[in-house]
């Protein structure tokens, strides 16, 4: 056996709940056979397949941007060769309550743009609803085919040190990330191909066609094959392999704002070389306060003027529907498991993790008092910018956060500081524990679908528990297994 995996196996405390090992060092049963396999390679082989996968990446262009104060950088995508394993049942109960969840949070959005019934019976406080950036008075009025909003979400789910499951954030205005999940299992088929040889793995590769059937179904003129595109802020954002992965995968087109323009009778079109082309759907890669300089930001080069006028007409669809980010808030977070029961009677099947709501004095007093204990974060911040681990910072910083909870109440709230799951990850010619979470991403059209198993990010740096991309995080292939 390899002795970076002995060394594992006899380091697996149980301090957390390993994905891969059980707390006696030997092998999960559905990663059994992988674990096997893999450590039965040498640690030469070992670094020759990772040198693989760090050329099947730079071959196959997966970058993704980091924006720093000296400039915005491409970067390789950073990859772990060693996938996770979750079995089939779990998955089951997984995906019925992001389903739900999703379900929910529509019911939510489309009651806060109309009869804003939940916010009169008092389950959801008004003013945290109203007095959000997320909310858009704009969008009033509007209910989108099928009563759906967010079309296309991407729940963040995390594991606690007994292997449960929790909803640690829902991302419903432009979740990225579903690309990455996709080329991680072509990396690792390329590099272990042998792995898939006695393994029933649920496949993904058939998410850019659900998405095309998706956005399809919401088209407003009924055709064979609506006209869709994809619009991009540009080759600058930091997603931008995404959105060009996305449009290839799909048979759409990729666009920008220039590329489209509303007529006379609120209908939008694209410029070809062929004349102007109606489009149908347009799946936006764009926040809400720059899709249409009429109706939002003024000096914003990126959206289309007219915009909302044609999506309010019933003239194009828009995903995500301008607004859903109404409920990207993790203030309104906190009501994820009442709305459940408001709108469906039914219990939450998913988790949310405990959260103090710094508008509260009850909540803010504790959690001024236990900053070094909780997870900090602002309401509507995305990227992992500007949230505190309390266990990992300094007293400077901890003092630094209780004076923006003090001015700011409402743009904070805290969590536990969760004992995270870890699985092996190779780095350095050694494997080591990582801490990780899962982006699922969950498609609403006139169907709904769960992504089988979604993107896992892990954090990189031994101990950290920050697992996105632009803080220095990577990613694994996510096997769901039956």
């Amino acid at each position: 056996m390899n002795k970076s995996w002995k060394d594992y196996l006899k380091g697996n405390t149980g301090e957390f709940y390993d994905e891969l090992i059980t707390p006696a060092g030997n092998p999960r049963v559905a990663a059994r056979q992988a674990v096997n396999l893999l450590r039965s390679l040498s640690s030469d082989e070992m670094a020759a397949r990772r040198a693989a996968a760090d050329l099947a990446i730079r071959d196959m262009g997966i970058s993704f941007t980091v924006y720093t104060e000296g400039g915005n950088i491409d970067r390789a995508w950073p990859f772990d060769i060693i996938p996770r394993v979750i079995t089939a049942k779990e998955w089951q109960r997984v995906s019925a309550g992001l389903l739900q969840r999703g379900r929910a949070l529509n019911c939510f959005i489309d009651d806060v743009y109309n009869k804003q019934k939940i916010l009169a019976d008092g389950v959801v406080p008004a003013d945290i609803v109203l007095e959000s950036p997320n909310y858009k008075p704009q969008c009033a009025g509007v209910s989108p085919r099928y009563g759906v909003w967010a079309h296309i979400c991407g729940s963040d789910l995390v594991r606690d040190g007994s292997g449960k499951f929790y909803v640690l954030e829902d991302n419903l205005r432009v979740p990225s990330g579903v690309s990455y999940m996709l080329e991680n299992r072509e990396i690792t088929k390329r590099v272990l191909p042998e792995l898939f040889e006695n393994y029933s793995i649920l496949p993904v590769d058939d998410y850019p066609s659900r998405l095309h059937s998706t956005l399809a179904s919401l088209s407003p003129r009924p055709r064979a094959r609506p006209s869709i595109v994809v619009l991009t802020p540009g080759i600058y954002n930091s997603a931008y392999f995404e959105h060009a992965y996305l449009a290839q995968g799909m048979g759409a087109e990729l666009v920008e704002g220039s590329d489209l323009f509303v007529s006379d009778d609120d209908c939008v079109y694209m410029r070809t070389v062929d004349g102007p082309v109606q489009v149908d759907v347009i799946y936006r890669r764009i926040d809400d306060d720059f899709i249409d300089p009429e109706a939002f930001q003024a000096d914003s080069q990126l959206g289309i003027a007219g915009l909302m006028r044609a999506w309010k007409a019933g003239n194009v669809a828009i995903a995500n529907a301008p607004g859903s980010g109404v409920a990207d808030d993790k203030v309104v977070y906190a009501y994820v498991p009442e709305i459940i029961r408001y709108y469906l009677g039914e219990e939450p099947l998913l988790a949310s993790v405990p959260t103090y709501l710094c508008m509260n004095k009850k909540d803010r007093d504790y959690v001024l008092a236990n900053l070094e204990k909780l997870v900090v974060k602002p309401a509507n911040e995305s990227g992992g910018y500007g949230l505190m681990v309390g266990p990992h910072a300094t007293q400077a910083t901890r003092k630094q956060f209780a004076k923006l909870i003090e001015a700011d109440p409402r743009n904070y709230i805290a969590q536990p500081t969760l004992a995270l799951s870890t699985a092996p990850t190779y780095i350095d010619d050694h494997v080591q524990p990582r801490h990780l979470d899962l982006r699922p991403f969950i498609l609403q059209g006139s169907k709904s679908w769960v992504t089988p198993g979604g993107l896992t990010r892990v954090a990189m740096n031994k101990g950290s528990l920050v697992v996105n991309s632009s803080q220095g995080g990577g990613s694994k292939d996510t096997w769901i297994v039956s």
